[in-house]
């Protein structure tokens, strides 16, 4: 028999399972963008040679997917593990001490608000199925059908920062030689503030104060690469 939901519970969106790749693909967006394009104004107010300007962003590009891959890699795996040992020490105290496991289920439910009464027949109940799964998600916060995927993650970070970091190289190869600066600022801070602002929408967060945050971080990490810039070219 199919349950049909109630209209409102249909059209409930519920986006807190994006969160992880989310989380990857967005950092690896913005990392690019404006790691890329602050390293492109820096050399371009040293050096406005185009050629020198294309090395240093595709240095950028190239160092930066490496690293962000290798990163998120070597973090989700970390996580991964300690998700895998905590499932498996849930999993030998439920044949070691089963009646201590579930006296834990029990507390856990009580705390939620349900009598002595209906917290043991809960547990009781769920724990007649999969047990390490119940105690997994209530008593350890996994999900053991959704364990960390370093490779997922890695890979979703890597691409991502390529696709963030190739438009500040797209605009310098395009933009004139007194164009190229201000176009890239401003293409990098619109891309920073669309991206804030779409991650925003994807969560379910609002998009103005997401978007007001990214244009300020980012306006200020090109205006301090740029200034730095032009110290360093007037000091060589």
């Amino acid at each position: 028999m199919t349950r049909t939901l109630p209209s409102h519970q249909a059209s409930e969106r519920h986006l807190a399972g994006r969160a992880a790749w989310l989380r990857a693909g967005v950092l690896g967006a913005n990392d690019g963008l404006i790691s890329t394009a602050s390293l492109m104004v820096g050399v371009a107010a040293a050096d406005s040679s185009r050629s020198g300007i294309l090395v240093a962003g595709v240095a950028g590009l190239t160092a930066g997917a490496l690293s962000m891959a290798a990163g998120e890699y070597v973090s989700v795996s970390s996580q991964l593990d300690t998700e895998r040992a905590d499932l498996e020490l849930e999993r030998r105290e439920l044949v070691e001490a089963p009646e201590d496991e579930r006296e834990e289920l029990v507390a856990i439910y009580q705390a939620r608000g349900l009598s002595r009464a209906l917290a043991e027949q809960v547990a009781d109940e769920l724990s007649s199925g999969d047990a390490l799964a119940v105690h997994a998600r209530d008593e350890l916060g996994i999900d053991p059908d959704s364990l960390a995927d370093p490779l997922q993650a890695s890979i979703v970070s890597a691409t991502s920062f390529v696709l963030g970091a190739i438009i500040p190289i797209l605009v310098v190869l395009v933009a004139s030689a007194t164009l190229r600066v201000p176009m890239t600022m401003i293409v990098t801070v619109v891309g920073l503030v669309f991206l804030g602002a779409f991650a925003a929408r994807l969560g379910g967060a609002p998009q103005r104060p997401a978007a007001i945050r990214v244009f300020i971080g980012g306006s200020l990490a090109l205006l301090i690469a740029l200034g730095i810039g032009r110290l360093t070219g007037a000091a060589v």
